[in-house]
């Protein structure tokens, strides 16, 4: 009669360009890693930092750019070039708005106050555009600014 062939199961093994990991010392939960980084940026933090400084900008003219560039403009070039960019241009266009604000006040008796009181609509729309592209990726050329940060 003959003998049944005896079933062993192969070894597991693990691929050959994995090295083995010990399960973790925590109940053998390891996190995920991170997802894919947002495009044109190295981390997704560095993304939410950029949108900070733009779209932030076009809310509180300097304030949301400058504190962008102090708390992570040392530790990520990109968020620096974005901060920096927000920054030259809402410094300059705060002081054009305020002049603006100051002369149609005391002109109020013209025409010409109506259309100084326009002057602060531009900033919001061009932190807002430079807004739309840093969320695609694009570090945004903001248009009749000055470089006075560096």
């Amino acid at each position: 009669m003959p003998s049944a062939p005896s079933f062993e199961p192969p070894a597991p093994s693990a691929p050959p360009s994995a090295p083995y990991s010990p399960p973790a010392a925590s109940g053998g939960y390891t996190a995920p890693p991170p997802g894919p980084a947002p495009v044109g940026y190295s981390n997704p933090d560095d993304k939410t930092w950029a949108l900070i400084a733009h779209f932030g900008g076009a809310l509180t003219w300097f304030i949301a750019p400058l504190i962008a560039l102090l708390v992570k403009g040392n530790e990520s070039p990109t968020v620096k070039a974005h901060a920096t960019a927000a920054l030259n241009f809402q410094v300059l266009w705060t002081g054009i708005n305020l002049v603006c604000i100051c002369i149609g006040t005391c002109l109020g008796w013209l025409l010409l106050p109506l259309v100084l009181y326009f002057v602060p609509l531009f900033p919001l729309i061009m932190g807002i555009l430079a807004g739309v592209k840093a969320n695609n990726g694009e570090l945004p050329k903001y248009p009749l600014t000055m470089n006075l940060i560096k």
